[in-house]
């Protein structure tokens, strides 16, 4: 409903029998709320407006705001709390669980769809068609949409948890949201810490699958894809793990592994400066693995605030108090090697296989076909297959997620470290050009990447083919040389790339022009 902005038609300050009305009408609509915090929500003598406004629909909306935030939305008679209120009172409406990336299609004027709803241990809330109800993400009880139900919880299940669940009305990141302080979302723990994991599906496979995760299983003694500087954290906690580990140690271990696996898969350049406190409670929480949950105060460092100052002094993060005792993520550095972590096509193929078995995504009819849940649809799908698209065949669901991901190449030289770098590896590449009368003479490119320095190689052709040479800067490559040679030299050049320098043929580009035997 405030997907897109509204027109402000009036805006005055509330009537003392309309505020004595207000708070009646709260208390019936809400009977979860005590009556001393009715009064907390609706004071006696504190400023309270009355704001009328037009949707971008038409519809006649009345918010009533307090303190500068909108706290309760008035539409057809129909009293709603926003998202500031739910924060304060978390627990008034019945609440469905979702997960994380599914936040962003909320934001954006979507209803909730039933695949898109975690089932916690306890069972689904119970709710009749039209009932109002929250919407909250694994691992954060702090609501994050309004909306009603579009069926009842036992029509859900009759379903099989397919279909709209509930039509959302209002939510954290809306326009209705951001003409309040534009706070972000409280951390509010589960009421059972095994809400938050029994159930939650794991949160890899997000942007683009840059950061595939499938946590818990272990074979040949490896995990596959975790940061380069996690190591394998317990299961459970509250216990050692096998190797030992103390318990601080473990949080230590599972804290710096949610930090990075938030920065590289859920915060964005544009989302900065971020509130640390955001960055915890939105993002940090949700990249908790399964069965794990992150208490800071159980690690060495006990604030949050001082692993940040420890992540300032590696140089991942920039960290300045913006106001008074607020403190806000300024910068990142996106490129640091501690967020780095690289896959060959066969672990992704084997990553892929083992979270699509896991989750019982194989089609029972059609062993050859994928069901996408909404984690593989968000990777894979464009925005006009989301609706359309259910099920992918293993080798285009393959194709498609590696094509999604960034390439990249490692080179290895002897006696050094394993560069590894961004982008397709590009061959050397061998042309024959004609210059003036009709001459012609040999092109060489790329030869960087591979290790080798131009002028070194166009002064051995040189004297090998007794021809002049030029190293020039290569058309349209930043900070690449080309090396020319006068006449057809592929055979030389060929012969020392091969021979003397090992290279693997399928990296050099053009030596089929050489000339033939008996040819000059």
């Amino acid at each position: 409903m405030f997907a897109k902005a509204f027109r402000v038609k009036s805006n005055t300050a509330i009537k003392g029998s309309d505020r004595r009305k207000l708070r009646a009408d709260v208390t019936a609509a809400f009977p979860a709320l005590g009556t001393d915090q009715i009064s907390e929500l609706i004071p006696g003598k504190e400023e309270l407006n009355v704001v009328k406004l037009y949707v971008h629909k038409g519809d006649s909306v009345t918010v009533y705001t307090s303190g500068g935030n909108p706290i309760l939305f008035e539409l057809e008679k129909n009293l709603y709390p926003t998202v500031y209120t739910l924060w304060a009172y978390p627990d008034i409406l019945p609440t469905f669980i979702t997960w994380p990336l599914v936040l962003e299609k909320l934001v954006g004027g979507a209803d909730l769809m039933l695949p898109g709803v975690v089932v916690p241990p306890t069972g689904l809330p119970q709710v009749q068609q039209g009932d109002l109800c929250a919407i909250a993400l694994v691992g954060n009880r702090a609501p994050v949409a309004i909306g009603v139900a579009a069926m009842s919880t036992a029509q859900m299940l009759a379903s099989g948890l397919k279909g709209k669940g509930v039509s959302v009305l209002h939510t954290y990141q809306d326009h209705l949201w951001r003409s309040g302080d534009k706070s972000s979302p409280p951390a509010i723990a589960p009421l059972d810490p095994t809400d938050s994991c029994e159930e939650k599906v794991h949160l890899g496979l997000q942007g683009n699958l840059k950061s595939l995760t499938l946590d818990g299983e272990e074979e040949n003694g490896q995990v596959p894809l975790r940061e380069a500087s996690e190591d394998t954290s317990s299961r459970a906690p509250s216990q050692d793990s096998l190797d030992g580990k103390p318990l601080q140690e473990q949080m230590d271990d599972l804290l710096l592994r949610c930090f990075l696996h938030a920065l590289k898969s859920r915060v964005k350049k544009a989302d900065l400066p971020l509130l640390t406190s955001t960055l915890l409670g939105s993002h940090m929480f949700s990249c908790c693995p399964e069965g794990q949950q992150l208490d800071i105060k159980k690690s060495s460092y006990k604030k949050l605030s001082k692993f940040l100052q420890h992540m300032q002094q590696e140089q991942i993060v920039q960290v300045k108090e913006l106001s008074k005792g607020v403190e806000s993520i300024v910068a990142v550095d996106w490129r640091h090697p501690r967020k780095g972590s690289t896959l060959e096509g066969s672990e992704v193929r084997k990553i892929i296989t083992d979270y699509a078995k896991r989750n019982r995504l194989v089609d029972a009819d059609n062993r050859n076909l994928v069901k996408l849940d909404p984690i593989l649809c968000d990777c894979i799908l464009e925005k006009n297959e989301q609706h359309l698209v259910t099920k992918l065949p293993w080798d285009c669901l393959l194709t498609r997620c590696l094509k999604n991901m960034q390439p990249a190449y490692q080179v290895t030289f002897p006696g050094q470290e394993p560069i590894l770098k961004k982008g397709k590896l590009c061959p050397i590449d061998i042309t024959l050009a004609l210059k003036t009368y009709n001459k012609k003479v040999t092109v060489v490119r790329n030869l960087e990447t591979y290790g080798l320095d131009p002028c070194s190689v166009a002064a051995i052709l040189q004297q090998r083919c007794q021809a002049s040479t030029i190293v020039s800067p290569a058309p349209g490559a930043k900070d690449s040389l080309q090396v020319q040679v006068q006449g057809n030299q592929i055979h030389h050049l060929g012969q020392l790339l091969l021979e003397e320098y090992r290279l693997p043929g399928k990296y050099i580009q053009g030596l089929e022009k050489a000339p033939k035997p008996g040819k000059k």
